[in-house]
C-alpha cells in the first residue's frame, strides 16, 4: 500500500457502491475502505455525533497512511465535509451531493424524485442544491425508512424491500416523476429491483459513477494518481463484526478478501488486540 493509497468511508456497506466504480476507474490505485458498522445507520443520527464519527474514522485513514479520502455517504458528507476540510486542509476530500442537478437537467415532466436520508434531507447543504438547481422542477422526496437495513443484511430483492420501495416510489409515480435520483450510496445496490417497479421510462440516477471520475481528477491534480492497469490491492476495515462483512462483500461486489475489525474507544478507531 505505498503508492498514494486512498481512503473511502461509510457507515456500512453502501459507500462499496462507490468503491466498485473507483476500481472499475483506478484499478492500480491502492484503497482502504472502512465500514462503521457499529454505528450504521448514520442516516437516523444527529449531525454532531455523525460528524464525530467522520472525522475519527479520516484520522484512522490518514494514519494507515491515504493520501486522499473519498466520503462515500451522503450523511457524513453533508455534516463532515467542510469541517474536515478545515482540519486537514493538505488532504483532499471528495464526498457524496444528491445528483439533483442532471435529474433537473434531463427530467421531461419536471417532476424528479430523491431518495435519501432524512439527515440528508434536513441539512443546508441539500436545500442548497435544491435552490441551485432545482428551481424549475418539482422535488419529491422520501428517506425510505428501513431500506438501510435491508441492504445491510443483503436482502436486495424480498418482499419487505419491495414494501419500502413502492411505498416511496408509488407516490412519485402518481405525480409524474420520470427520474429518480439515490441519494444514499446504499440505495444503488436495490436499483434493479427499482427499475422493476418504475419501468423503462423512468430514469434512475447512480451518483457513483461521477464519484470516481472526480476522485480520478482530484488524485490527477494533486500527483496522487498510480498508473498502469494492474488491478491493486482493497484493504477492508469494519467496526462491526469481520465475518458478516465478509459475507456481504461476497454478495455486493464479489469481494473475497480478508477483513479487518477494529473497534471505537472514546471517540478514536483503534486496531483488536
Amino acid at each position: 500500500m505505498n503508492k498514494n493509497p486512498i481512503g473511502i468511508f461509510d457507515s456500512g456497506v453502501g459507500g462499496l457502491s462507490v468503491l466498485r466504480e473507483i476500481r472499475a476507474l483506478l484499478p492500480a490505485q491502492p484503497v482502504y475502505y472502512f465500514a462503521d458498522q457499529a454505528h450504521v445507520p448514520y442516516g437516523s443520527r444527529q449531525i454532531e455525533e455523525v460528524r464525530a464519527f467522520s472525522h475519527g474514522i479520516t484520522r484512522y485513514l490518514l494514519e494507515l497512511g491515504a493520501r486522499l479520502i473519498v466520503v462515500a455517504c451522503n450523511t457524513a458528507s453533508v455534516a463532515s465535509l467542510s469541517s474536515l476540510r478545515e482540519e486537514y486542509p493538505d488532504v483532499p476530500f471528495v464526498g457524496m451531493e444528491p445528483a439533483v442537478k442532471p435529474a433537473a437537467e434531463q427530467s421531461l415532466s419536471g417532476r424528479v424524485g430523491v431518495l435519501a436520508t432524512e439527515a440528508t434531507f434536513h441539512t443546508d447543504m441539500y436545500a442548497s442544491v435544491v435552490e441551485r438547481f432545482a428551481r424549475d422542477v418539482i422535488v419529491l422526496e422520501d428517506p425510505c425508512p428501513g431500506l438501510v437495513a435491508q441492504v445491510e443484511k443483503g436482502d436486495l430483492t424480498g418482499g419487505q424491500t419491495r414494501l419500502i420501495l413502492e411505498k416511496a416510489i408509488d407516490p412519485m409515480l402518481a405525480a409524474g416523476v420520470d427520474t429518480i435520483v439515490m441519494g444514499c450510496t446504499h440505495y444503488p445496490f436495490v436499483i434493479p429491483l427499482i427499475q422493476s417497479i418504475v419501468g423503462p421510462d423512468v430514469r434512475v440516477i447512480d451518483p457513483a459513477p461521477a464519484i470516481a471520475r472526480q476522485t480520478r481528477r482530484m488524485l490527477e491534480a494533486h500527483g496522487l494518481l498510480a498508473d498502469g492497469k494492474r488491478r491493486s490491492v482493497t484493504k477492508y476495515i469494519t467496526s462491526g463484526e469481520a465475518g458478516s462483512f465478509q459475507k456481504i462483500l461476497r454478495q455486493l461486489i464479489n469481494e473475497k478478501r480478508p477483513v479487518k475489525q477494529v473497534t471505537w474507544q472514546d471517540g478514536t478507531v483503534v486496531d483488536l488486540a
